[in-house]
């Protein structure tokens, strides 16, 4: 997959610099060439020689290196590879980025190259949370910028929480995104997966069995064949999708608002299982018993429907609008009708009746209905349910 592929590995200052080591091993594996750069702090962390070694390649280090500026300028440097890569890329890197900043060699890079970008964050959880590190991501994934991460877990400075740089093999898999060639290259196409919460009180919420599991695998899928996947996911049991710009949200008025914003796209599937109902009026305190026997009185009020929304459109509609029906009873008569209803192009129904095992599951039986009729697919695993929908999405964009 990587054979041959030029990688330019910018390397940030920070304690997650010595997982680059292991991922310029991996990505070498795989046939990438590497030519890695350090910042002046990334040298803290990592020695020139090592990455050297590591990569088989010179280190660039330095923006005013006279040698390196006669023999490959850093034009040309941020110009010769398939993909920059940044990792870690600190909160201070994300910034010289989002801003224009070019007052070294790795933020010169970047102002310089005409190639896509993948960034690894990597930083203490609260200068994630930061508000300005979060306008900075925002700002940059609007720009087209790649990004993979960050993970939950321990930090080194002993906290927890995101803010944890991506295992060198999670980037890999996001490289190996970036740069296929496939059917449905130069598509952007939007999924969504997973739940929603919708608040009853601080501790309670609405919400439904579904993993997001099918939901991952159709954007790992679409992915594969060379699309460029906005995935907005509410709270789900599987890990998002590396390669693919991920906007998680908890509510279905966020996942709308996650999908307008998205837009325009040439295709959306829907495959979340968004709640139909949420409380009206969220309690700010948690519910008590008082005693009385007294049960609480919850007032609901339907959800936004994000599919009907997006299928009804007059400007901005995809091409192409797939929505998911997961039905107990009388599956194929109403999906035929939820497909008129909401009106979108195809509706893809299964059975989620708890003796089938579907939901929350690693298989699937699926039909898909369009206004061709019924096509019924056999059971097989979710993955190969995603290669089999993603080949049709490729074939019905081409």
């Amino acid at each position: 997959m990587l054979a041959g592929k030029r990688i330019l590995l910018i390397i940030g200052g920070g304690i997650a610099a010595f997982k680059s080591l292991d991922l310029i091993r991996r990505l070498r594996e795989r046939g990438a060439v590497v030519t890695p750069v350090l910042t002046g702090a990334a040298e803290e962390f990592v020695t020139p020689l090592s990455t050297s070694a590591l990569a088989g390649q010179k280190v660039f280090r330095d923006l005013f290196d006279l040698t390196d500026e006669a023999e490959m300028g850093h034009i040309e440097l941020s110009r010769a590879a398939d993909l920059v890569v940044v990792a870690p890329a600190t909160a201070d890197l994300m910034a010289k980025m989002a801003h224009g900043h070019a007052n070294d060699l790795a933020s010169t890079l970047f102002m310089a190259t005409d190639k896509r970008v993948l960034i690894a964050p990597a930083m203490n959880v609260r200068m994630w949370e930061h508000a300005a590190t979060q306008r900075n991501l925002a700002t940059l994934q609007g720009d087209g910028i790649l990004c993979v991460g960050p993970n939950e877990g321990d930090m080194a400075c002993g906290e927890y929480g995101p803010g944890r740089m991506s295992e060198p093999l999670e980037i890999v898999a996001a490289v190996e995104a970036a740069l296929r060639d496939g059917p449905l290259k130069g598509k952007h196409i939007i999924v969504t997966s997973g739940p929603t919460h919708e608040p009853i009180d601080p501790v309670r919420y609405i919400a439904n069995r579904s993993s997001g599991a099918q939901g991952t695998a159709l954007a790992l899928a679409l992915l594969a064949l060379g699309a460029e996947v906005s995935f907005v996911t509410g709270p789900a049991d599987v890990a998002p999708p590396a390669g693919a710009k991920v906007v998680p949200v908890q509510t279905a008025r966020e996942m709308q608002e996650a999908v307008a914003a998205a837009l325009p796209a040439d295709a959306a599937v829907f495959a979340a299982a968004v709640a139909d109902w949420r409380v009206v009026s969220e309690s700010t305190s948690k519910i008590k018993k008082d005693g009385s026997g007294a049960l609480p009185v919850l007032e609901f009020a339907e959800n936004p429907d994000i599919l009907a929304g997006v299928s009804q459109l007059k400007t901005e509609r995809p091409m192409l609008v797939v929505g998911f029906a997961a039905e107990t009873d009388d599956v194929l008569a109403h999906a035929t009708a939820k497909r008129t209803r909401k009106g979108c192009d195809w509706i893809v129904a299964n059975d989620v009746s708890p003796d089938t095992g579907i939901m929350g599951g690693t298989e699937n039986a699926v039909t898909v209905i369009t206004e061709d009729g019924a096509d019924v697919w056999p059971r097989m695993g979710k993955d190969q349910v995603a290669q089999k929908l993603a080949a049709k999405i490729a074939e019905t964009l081409a």
